[in-house]
């Protein structure tokens, strides 16, 4: 598990945690059974508190990207790579809702977003 954290962003660090971690495993870098650390030593290693990686630990198992098993960890769950497909839609979808959100504060349209995006890639 390989996780940076920036004090400057505007995420909150438990969902730079939650992106990062879920990020890896659905690009298969964080493998089915992998047990991730537990709470307080991610927290002591990342220098965050310990109710920070409770809370991104929390919102992957509600994601059903991890499951906890009292008294031996949190391990990354089991899913066919349909399931794995689904979730990481489901995630990007969800962005893209809250992204469209901000586009249109702007009065931007999809015409004018899509331009600003080729400027990009």
């Amino acid at each position: 598990m390989n996780v940076l954290i920036s004090n400057t962003s505007e995420k909150p660090i438990y969902q730079q945690l939650f992106e990062q971690i879920s990020a890896q495993i659905l690009k298969g870098e964080l493998e089915s059974g992998y047990c991730l650390p537990p709470i307080r030593q991610a927290a002591l290693e990342l220098g965050v508190s310990v109710i920070t990686v409770k809370k991104a630990w929390e919102e992957l198992e509600r994601s059903g990207l991890i499951n906890t098993v009292t008294g031996k960890g949190c391990f990354v769950a089991e899913f066919s790579s349909e399931e794995m497909l689904r979730i990481r839609n489901d995630m990007i979808l969800k962005q893209m809702a809250n992204d469209t959100l901000y586009y249109k504060s702007f009065g931007l349209t999809l015409d004018e977003v899509m331009e600003l995006l080729k400027k990009i890639y």
